[in-house]
């Protein structure tokens, strides 16, 4: 199985992140579970692919061609697919990926893990998805998708097809037994005329 991890590009202010970080890569690479990932050497990217490498895992990264410019690429990788721009890179981690994961980070682990959560919702591929809910840091987003499913935006079903974790045990778990629901438009009728 091939995971994808988004996650930050910093470690955040809190060691706590970064032992989540670490804690999740080692545990992939005993569970022969490879690791997706933007292929960049810092922050929680870094210390998880690190982490995984250390432990006799499989890295497989993705960055785009003006960040490895930049020499943010981890140089240690099992593979690293350099690619033209953000879109080929997200393209590229779905194409590897079979289940996603969302770590503590910022505006861009949020556009990485709500492309995904939207694809599976459209049926564009049946691949689960999970936040690992380090230190209650998605608890706000949580509340927000309750209230976005009370307000009528979202079907219950739609809202639980991504789970919040707070240990990657659990996740690992859900992945295992995920069966996609039926794609967003099943049962929607449009206005009459």
């Amino acid at each position: 199985m091939r995971i994808c991890v988004f996650c930050g590009s910093r470690p955040g202010n809190s060691g706590v992140f970064a032992d989540a970080a670490r804690k999740l890569g080692a545990a992939m690479a005993a569970a022969d579970i490879d690791l997706v990932y933007g292929g960049g050497h810092v922050g929680l990217m870094g210390i998880v692919a690190d982490a995984v490498l250390a432990n006799g895992g499989r890295v497989y990264g993705v960055i785009p061609q003006a960040l490895a410019e930049k020499e943010l690429a981890h140089d240690r990788l099992t593979e690293l697919f350099v690619v033209k721009n953000m879109h080929e890179r997200k393209m590229k981690m779905a194409e590897l990926s079979d289940a996603f994961i969302a770590m503590p980070g910022g505006i861009g682990t949020l556009e990485e893990i709500f492309e995904q959560w939207t694809w599976l919702q459209l049926s564009i591929h049946d691949k689960p998805s999970a936040f690992l809910n380090v230190g209650g840091y998605y608890d706000p987003l949580r509340q927000m998708i309750s209230g976005m499913t009370e307000a009528g935006f979202l079907t219950a079903e739609h809202a639980a097809m991504v789970r919040f974790e707070s240990e990657f045990e659990s996740i690992f778990e859900t992945f295992k037994t995920f069966h996609a629901p039926e794609p967003k438009w099943v049962g929607l009728a449009g206005p009459k005329a």
